[in-house]
């Protein structure tokens, strides 16, 4: 088991003065646990301004990238190459030590994690400080059938399976003579109004309607896509007449929005409403929200009742020394607001902002620095409806339309790590304005090795 080690500055003042420390057991082993928003740009922060001889710098995720969320929906719908909207860690990364796996349980008061590899067995990680940031997951009900049809729209492999399904089933439609099957194969459920429900529905349903132009025998009309939001609005984020004109907007292409309803079931392919309205549909997907990350459950450190990690407005786990969190698994408080109960919300815009926070305030507490409060007040919401859709609002001002499309592109390419990832994205954008986004499905993707198992005899047994 490890022991504490937590330094201070006149330690690392101490051992710098006295010339380059070379044995690893000198350095100070910062242990990063995600690489989204937080885990990425706090290492990178980190890695500029410690050497070497300083610290070691480790960051644990079970893919090797970080993924920029808000860019899903247009990679999903082909106007993003879905590498594009992907940064690699190692990359970027250079002076840290990226392990690709996860940490399962973490005892702080040992500064012992357990790290499990994509392949092996686990082994304890020791650390001296500990920087939690694995992110959040779906949140989930359960609802009979879900596990067996529901699809997420949280990756990038979710968001290219979807789009390859979507497709898939507009092929199936087009080349059926079965009424009820065509039916089934062209209705899309959407649980969730959300940012994540919204935009996925909205680039989807445009991608498809694009589509329909190759299919002879099909038209926009013959598709359904519903949206069901248990809540009487969409796009809580914004303001209530945005969100009603959102929803006129998607009614304007046909597309239903059901309030105040829930799924009750999906067995069998049926989807059952709590209005009583039962259809079948072969596409369902969830994105009625999310929860903080269920390692936090098998740590020592304090949570909320939302199992959130307890945080100060400085992004250290409260009440506790050489841990700090930050992002959707952290419950940081609001200081923007006069509740002193409220919390930042789980938002890339506020994950982006504490990772800053939190690696200046970690490097300022090994320096003997005075740390800073996050404050941030909420600047505003963009949403994409489609291409050259959308609504915004920032500081105060509402934008639809094109406006709020120009502006939700401009704002989230701003935000997008790296120049090169950047120079990516407004290079697809100009691709496409001159030539129509790619509509075709590669389902073999869902199982590359099908066919080539097919070909493959079987082996007869000798008895």
């Amino acid at each position: 088991m490890g022991r504490p080690r937590s330094r201070v500055l006149s330690d690392l003042v101490t051992a710098s003065s006295a010339g380059p420390v070379t044995t690893p057991s000198a350095r100070l082993r910062i242990l990063i646990v995600g690489g989204g928003y937080v885990g990425m740009y706090t290492a990178l922060r980190l890695q500029r301004q410690l050497q070497r001889s300083e610290a070691t710098i480790s960051v644990v995720d079970p893919q090797p990238y970080m993924t920029y969320q808000p860019f899903l929906p247009e990679a999903g719908a082909g106007n993003l190459e879905p590498r594009h909207v992907v940064v690699p860690l190692r990359q970027v990364l250079r002076g840290c030590d990226v392990l690709s796996g996860r940490i399962t349980s973490i005892d702080h008061a040992s500064r012992v994690a357990v790290f499990e590899p994509l392949e092996g067995a686990p082994r304890p990680l020791e650390y001296d400080v500990l920087v939690l940031a694995p992110g959040s997951i779906a949140r989930t009900l359960p609802i009979p059938g879900l596990r067996e049809c529901g699809i997420g729209f949280r990756t990038v492999a979710e968001a290219i399976y979807l789009r390859n399904h979507v497709l898939s089933k507009l092929d199936v439609a087009a080349t059926s003579q079965d009424p009820e099957l065509r039916r089934r194969a062209l209705t899309f459920v959407f649980v969730g109004g959300g940012y994540a429900g919204v935009e996925a529905m909205a680039e989807l349903e445009d991608m498809a309607r694009d589509a329909m132009r190759f299919y002879d025998g099909l038209s926009p009309s013959d598709m359904r896509w519903v949206m069901v939001e248990a809540a009487g609005r969409i796009l809580p984020e914004v303001s209530e007449d945005l969100g009603r004109y959102t929803i006129a907007e998607l009614e304007k292409r046909h597309i239903e929005v059901k309030l105040h309803t829930r799924v009750e079931s999906l067995t069998g392919g049926e989807v059952a409403l709590s209005s009583g309205e039962r259809f079948r549909a072969e596409t369902v997907v969830w994105t009625a929200g999310v929860r903080a990350h269920p390692l936090l459950e098998a740590t020592d450190l304090p949570l909320d009742e939302k199992k959130r990690v307890r945080c100060t407005p400085t992004l250290q786990v409260f009440g506790v020394a050489d841990a700090w969190a930050a992002g959707d698994s952290a419950a940081v408080p609001d200081l923007s607001k006069d509740d002193p109960s409220a919390v930042t919300s789980p938002s890339a815009q506020h994950a982006v902002r504490q990772a800053k926070v939190l690696a200046d305030n970690l490097l300022a507490s090994f320096r003997g620095g005075e740390l800073t409060a996050y404050r941030h007040s909420y600047a505003g919401s963009v949403a994409s409806l489609g291409l050259h859709k959308g609504v915004a609002e920032i500081y105060g001002v509402k934008l639809r339309g094109f406006p709020a499309w120009f502006m939700h592109r401009t704002y989230h390419m701003t935000r997008m790590p790296t120049f090169n990832r950047k120079v990516r994205v407004v290079a697809d954008w100009t691709l496409a304005l001159f030539f129509r986004r790619e509509i075709v499905s590669l389902g073999a993707f869902a199982n590359p090795r099908e066919e080539f198992e097919s070909a493959v005899p079987v082996e007869r047994s000798d008895s």
